[in-house]
């Protein structure tokens, strides 16, 4: 059995850096956790972020938008989507969703074949329905707690729960067991390739938000929601939701 390189680790970290840009850039999330005790370290580690994304990662996504043709871009974006299909399809089977697991199995197959690797989405043309499943939804699905919500220093937004999600989504991800020599570039380009995804919606975050940070943690909790229920998350009361988080103070950071 092949052994893991340390020197994949650098790389496993640009993996789930690109992973959990998914999820902190979503507009729409709900209930992943009520509490935020960290909040003070969660908005350092906040700012961290958003200084190095205003830095570095945001103007070369920007510049990766203006110098790469749409169809490029999206043929990019289709094979990291696809890379993570086996993540998706292993929780989709151990919360016992097997049509939603074997659907992966079938997506992941046509795209990967017909697809050339990945680079096209066959199979939503063909009207195959793609699933997000994650260990955090999992570990929800099984009743653990979500714990206290966290920000991560370069990862971003999670809960207690969530976390072992960037260990499954890694390990499952085949670009981890590749030679670093692969692995760094084409993780770079992933890391990119998701943040510039992103930037309307961030735009919008900047342009609409109060304090960023409470902006970014309540679209993280409702999209966490969302994907636990499938879509379909309990009708709760705004008060309800966020009832243990206290609100922004008059001059808080953002």
């Amino acid at each position: 059995m092949r052994r893991v390189r340390p020197g994949n680790l650098a790389g496993a970290l640009l993996i789930a850096f690109s992973l959990a840009l998914s999820g902190c850039a979503s507009l729409h999330d709900n209930g992943e956790a009520n509490s935020d005790p960290l909040e003070p370290a969660n908005r350092a580690f906040y700012t961290f972020n958003d200084t190095l994304d205003n830095a570095l990662i945001r103007p070369t996504a920007e510049f990766y938008v203006f110098a790469t043709p749409a169809p490029v871009r999206a043929s990019v974006a289709n094979f990291f989507t696809n890379l993570g299909s086996i993540n998706v399809i292993l929780n989709a089977f151990l919360q016992g969703k097997v049509d939603a697991g074997f659907a992966g199995l079938s997506r992941f197959f046509v795209n990967s074949t017909i697809g050339l690797g990945g680079l096209f989405d066959v199979a939503t043309e063909a009207g195959m329905k793609r699933h997000e499943e994650d260990l955090g939804q999992t570990l929800a699905i099984w009743g653990i707690d979500p714990g206290p919500y966290l920000y991560l220093p370069l990862l971003g937004p999670y809960s207690t729960r969530h976390t072992p999600d960037l260990a499954s989504s890694t390990l499952t991800n085949p670009l981890f067991y590749v030679s670093g020599s692969i692995l760094y570039p084409v993780a770079a380009l992933g890391l990119i390739s998701k943040r510039a995804e992103h930037l309307e919606a961030t735009r919008m975050r900047d342009e609409a938000a109060v304090d960023a940070y409470i902006f970014t943690r309540e679209a993280y909790l409702q999209r966490r929601s969302n994907l636990i229920h499938d879509g379909d998350p309990p009708t709760t009361g705004y008060d309800d939701l966020f009832g243990d988080i206290p609100a922004a103070q008059p001059g808080a950071s953002q």
